[in-house]
């Protein structure tokens, strides 16, 4: 099977326009994966996200492991039978996650060991577990284990964390048992581009589907960001569909594109929803002010999601003051429709070859 094919490039920059295909489906990039860490798309069903247009959802593998357990999934018939969804699943392998845990959690050779936040409970997170535990859930497209690396950090501290998750790289291939399952690594490298470049293409020679840039997203500043992503992506031979890992903003996303990235995820749709703040056609509204109290309005007069054709900003207002709990679904169907909208109008205008024309009209209107 071939995983990617391409479709269409930009004349005028690197985003280009394809098509991933997995088992369970294939999928159309650029693509915004919504994160469903639980085994859930916060407060959106299935068909819900079907309805607004998500082709792929991404699943935590550090989440599942600790609760409800992988095995119980497998039992169950594994997570696409488990929480309804026949269309592709992308399950990361817990680094970032174990990461995050900062004073409960130890890196070692063998892997990582923490404390789960839920009951204190020791655990060690191998790579031979997270392909376990991925296999299990019967995930589309696994991660390999990797170490996720602060910024900033010391030469010393980047290149031993980098030369550890090539040993996990090479030890989640070895683990993997299932190969119709694909399986990504992750790049890693802190901010250091002659040690970006190497390993990039040191993960590029074993073989992978597919090719992950990690370690993104952690505090550094934006032109670091995208240098880094500059870096890496032309050392990735074109047969491989490339996913920036927690990226991020809709201006972060339009940017990735335009440097050839074909997948993104991140949190920010779904947990900005419910802490209020919108995304619109010209920037960001936070629904709880006092300005949208009699406002009768839709969020964004230029979006045909549910919540924008049916309610108004002072009826989304009041939801959220009184923290109705339809205020969170409401929010949480804009900002989904939002971000993967934005992704099919970037594989549109990629397709009339008139990226570069969307990107800058994109930016002029949030200046």
């Amino acid at each position: 099977m071939t995983i990617f094919h391409h479709i269409n490039s930009c004349s005028s920059t690197k985003a280009r326009r394809g098509r991933v295909n997995t088992r369970h489906g294939s999928f159309d990039t650029p693509a915004f994966m919504p994160v469903g860490t639980q085994a859930t798309v916060k407060a959106m069903c299935p068909e819900e996200l079907v309805a607004i247009g998500a082709q792929i959802i991404l699943g935590n593998t550090y989440h599942l492991y600790l609760r409800p357990g992988h095995r119980l999934i497998e039992k169950l018939g594994g997570l696409h039978e488990f929480m309804a969804w026949d269309r592709p699943i992308l399950t990361d392998s817990g680094g970032f996650q174990v990461f995050s845990l900062a004073q409960f959690r130890k890196i070692e050779e063998e892997g990582a060991v923490f404390r789960s936040h839920i009951d204190g409970s020791l655990h060690k997170l191998t790579p031979e577990l997270a392909i376990e535990v991925q296999q299990s859930l019967g995930a589309d497209i696994m991660m390999c284990l990797d170490t996720c690396i602060p910024f900033p950090a010391t030469d010393r501290e980047v290149r031993e964390s980098t030369a550890l998750t090539t040993r996990w790289a090479r030890r989640c291939l070895a683990a993997r048992r299932r190969g119709e399952l694909l399986l990504f690594p992750i790049v890693q490298g802190g901010m250091d581009p002659v040690l970006r470049a190497a390993h990039t293409q040191e993960l590029v020679s074993m073989g992978f589907d597919g090719i992950a840039l990690g370690g993104l997203s952690v505090g550094e500043p934006k032109e670091m960001l995208f240098e880094m992503i500059g870096v890496s992506r032309p050392l990735i031979p074109e047969k491989y569909p490339v996913y920036v890992m927690g990226v991020g903003t809709p201006e972060d996303i339009v940017m990735g594109v335009s440097l050839g990235v074909d997948m993104f995820d991140c949190v920010m749709p779904t947990r900005n929803a419910r802490n209020g703040m919108l995304f619109t056609s010209t920037g960001r509204i936070v629904i709880k002010n006092a300005c949208h109290a009699d406002d009768p309005r839709p969020v964004d007069e230029k979006c045909g999601c549910y919540t924008c054709r049916t309610f108004s900003r002072a009826y989304l207002r009041h939801l959220f003051i009184a923290r109705e709990l339809l205020a969170y679904r409401l929010n949480t169907i804009h900002n989904l429709h939002f971000y993967l909208n934005l992704m099919k109008q970037i594989r549109e205008s990629i397709e009339r070859d008139e990226f570069a024309g969307f990107m800058r009209d994109f930016f002029a209107c949030r200046s």
